[in-house]
């Protein structure tokens, strides 16, 4: 498993573009910043965040110092860490726009060529083809090099084509790093180990004794400081295209022949190769889109999209997104895979669902619920834990079965800081294995299943259907699944 490990990192240099950017101050300094506690970095590795704004490495460190404080708790604070990993942090004004500008990092990495170099692309997606040109022009590239980019990798295939030609320009595919940081997450990684390190489920894992799967990404908040941005991209582009299809495909995945990182990426591609394209009409039966008006939470009343600023009052972007997927193979031929994802959802959950099919035929009373079949419940946010629902039989004299869940808390278990989900993802870039990381052709091949939903959408003028903030999406997406005899896992 790519597990992290004491293994010691080269010297090296982490180049962070959007250093002052709202995800390198809540995710990937403070990931540094654990892994530095924890002694995984070596003494000769710097960070060197660049941005627009114009201060020097001092200025930089006590901006770190007031606003990254406040997304590591008091617990997992300490001091004398925090004083040395600041000492490693220097800062370089940069428009990355501009090639002279990026005479200040030529100065800083000079004569460390033999090091590892890390460009990092906390930054939108338009400057991604500016700072590879930039970075390749300065003579900034050596062999040792990588160069890492945040989703969403373009708006459609072709534009992520124009992203990868530019990045394969300067860089090999083998330096080039695609994140999607929900690889990261202990108990996706964990999916690996369930699947192929336990026998007791490779028999279970196929159509002969799954009924069903579902896939949920739900959200409580909107769209809050993201809002130009969202309105440019929706829910299908933000979420399924990376995050949705992701979970599923290791999930659905075949065993691979080992966990090289080229043999776990060959299986992936498989699997969104085999998923049943959605086009035309059969897209439309088989999606749901919403977006949320005005509603309430506990804590008090939130607007609705619409009621946000940059958000045009005729917008039709897509909040949420339900589709029913279906995976063209032996393993899955006729199992229903649901995937939903959504904002302003009645609470933060990421969870997968298993749903087997019920015994042939039960030779036991239904009246305590025996309707409902045995589950794998696998939770990611905002606990991560995995259940498995099972029944038994009711204390007293009459035969009744009872449900009941075999639980395995994480939290309880291994008793440990819970890990951000960077921290093992930026290890793994420095160390160069590839593993988490998405391959160009896995990009290609999850926008080549993408598109022809969007392109249904705007031909058959699909507007999404309203839902109240606080609630589990629209009623639309229950349809959708109700279809088949089933409902969502809302428990």
């Amino acid at each position: 498993m790519n597990l992290i490990s004491n293994e010691s990192l080269q010297p090296f240099d982490f180049v962070l573009f959007g250093g002052t950017g709202d995800l390198s101050i809540r995710k990937l300094i403070p990931a540094l910043y654990f892994r530095h506690c924890e002694k995984q970095l070596p003494q000769d590795g710097r960070i060197i965040a660049t941005a627009r704004s114009s201060m020097d490495s001092d200025e930089f460190r006590a901006l770190l110092d007031e606003q990254v404080r406040q997304h590591i708790s008091d617990q997992d604070f300490d001091q004398q860490h925090w004083a040395s990993f600041l000492d490693r942090v220097h800062y370089y004004p940069v428009d990355v726009t501009n090639v002279q500008s990026y005479q200040a990092l030529v100065e800083a990495l000079s004569g460390r060529e033999e090091h590892v170099r890390v460009f990092y692309l906390s930054v939108a997606p338009s400057l991604f083809m500016p700072i590879t040109k930039g970075v390749h022009a300065a003579g900034l590239i050596t062999e040792h090099s990588r160069v890492a980019l945040e989703k969403p990798l373009g708006r459609d295939q072709a534009s992520a084509e124009d992203i990868n030609d530019s990045l394969s320009a300067a860089f090999k595919e083998e330096q080039i790093y695609r994140i999607d940081h929900y690889l990261g997450k202990e108990t996706v990684q964990n999916l690996l180990a369930l699947r192929f390190g336990n026998a007791l489920f490779e028999p279970l894992w196929r159509s002969e004794r799954i009924n069903d799967v579902q896939i949920t990404i739900a959200e409580s908040l909107g769209v809050e400081g993201r809002s130009a941005f969202y309105d440019q991209t929706g829910a299908l582009r933000d979420m399924v295209q990376n995050h949705l299809l992701q979970l599923l495909v290791i999930l659905a995945m075949e065993p691979p022949v080992s966990i090289d990182p080229d043999a776990v990426r060959d299986e992936k591609i498989k699997v969104l190769r085999a998923l049943k394209p959605l086009t035309g009409i059969d897209a439309i039966e088989n999606s749901v889109r919403g977006q949320y008006k005005a509603g309430a939470y506990s804590d008090g009343p939130v607007p609705g999209y619409l009621d946000n600023e940059d958000i045009p009052d005729d917008s039709t972007t897509e909040t949420f997104v339900a589709l029913r997927a279906e995976i063209g193979s032996w393993r899955w031929e006729g199992v229903p895979f649901f995937l939903r994802t959504g904002k302003r959802m009645e609470s933060k959950t990421t969870e997968i669902v298993i749903n087997f099919k019920k015994v042939p035929h039960s030779i036991f009373p239904t009246a305590d619920g025996f309707t409902t079949p045995n589950q794998l419940i696998i939770r990611l946010q905002p606990e991560e834990s995995i259940r498995m629902r099972i029944y038994v039989k009711a204390w007293g004299d009459d035969i009744q079965l009872q449900p009941v869940y075999l639980n395995l808390d994480f939290n309880d278990v291994f008793q440990k800081r819970k890990m951000i989900a960077y921290e093992r993802l930026l290890l793994d870039l420095i160390r160069g294995n590839p593993t988490l990381f998405m391959r160009r052709d896995e990009v290609a091949a999850a926008w080549a299943w993408i598109d022809p939903i969007r392109a249904a959408w705007e031909q058959y003028q699909y507007r999404p259907k309203n839902y109240t903030a606080g609630t589990w999406g629209p009623g639309a997406a229950n349809a959708l699944i109700s279809k088949e005899g089933l409902r969502w896992n809302e428990d």
